[in-house]
C-alpha cells in the first residue's frame, strides 16, 4: 500500500468517525459507494482524483484534507522563536502560539501586558468565547462596564461579542493564555 493511500484511508476513517457517519451515510453525501468507501478506508481501494474529489464535496472538506499528511501528534512552541504583534507602544505584547485551525475552532495566544497599559479589543463577529489563564502578575479585564480583577493562576471565560479591555494598573509585568474558541 503507497503512502498516499494509507493518508486517505486514515483521514477519510478520522473524518467520518468524527461526524459519526456510518457508510450509508456517507455514500449518500458523497455519491460514492459504500463499498468502495470501505475499501478505501482500509487501504484496499487506491480512489482516483474524481473520487476524492466527490468525497471532499460532501464532506464538506478540502480536497487536501484528504491527502494531506497528519499533523505531528507533538508540536513544541517556543517563547524564544516566537515574534510578538506589539500595540500601545509596545506595553502588550501578543505572541500567536498555535493559529486558528478550522477543524478545531480555536486559536491560542501568550499575552504580555506591562505595567500601565490598556488595551481595547474590539468585539468579535459570531460566537466567540474567549478564554484567559493568567500565569503572571495581576490584570483587570473588562467587560460592558464590569471589570475583573485576575491574579497569577486565575482564569476566565467569557463571551467576546462585546468590546473588552485588558489592563495592568501596577508596576510589574502581567502575563496570560488566550484561547480563543469559535462555535
Amino acid at each position: 500500500m503507497s503512502t498516499i493511500q494509507v493518508q486517505i484511508a486514515e483521514n477519510l476513517k478520522n473524518i467520518r468517525k468524527l461526524r459519526g457517519y456510518s457508510y450509508d451515510q456517507l455514500a449518500q453525501l458523497t455519491g460514492v459507494s459504500k463499498g468502495m468507501l470501505s475499501q478505501i478506508e482500509k487501504g484496499e481501494s487506491s480512489p482516483t482524483v474524481n473520487t476524492l474529489w466527490k468525497i471532499a464535496n460532501g464532506l464538506q472538506v478540502s480536497f487536501s484534507s484528504l491527502v494531506e499528511e497528519k499533523e505531528p501528534t507533538v508540536s513544541v512552541v517556543r517563547l524564544s522563536e516566537k515574534t510578538a504583534v506589539t500595540e500601545n507602544e509596545e506595553l502588550l505584547q501578543v505572541y500567536p502560539y498555535f493559529p486558528f485551525d478550522s477543524s478545531k475552532n480555536f486559536e491560542v495566544y501568550y499575552m504580555e501586558i506591562l505595567p500601565e497599559c490598556v488595551h481595547t479589543s474590539d468585539r468579535h463577529h459570531g460566537m466567540v468565547e474567549e478564554y484567559v489563564l493568567v500565569c503572571d502578575g495581576e490584570m483587570t479585564v473588562g467587560i460592558q462596564d464590569v471589570e475583573y480583577k485576575l491574579k497569577k493562576g486565575d482564569s476566565m471565560r467569557f463571551e467576546a461579542n462585546h468590546t473588552h479591555t485588558y489592563s495592568n494598573h501596577t508596576g510589574e509585568k502581567a502575563s496570560c493564555y488566550l484561547l480563543l474558541h469559535y462555535a
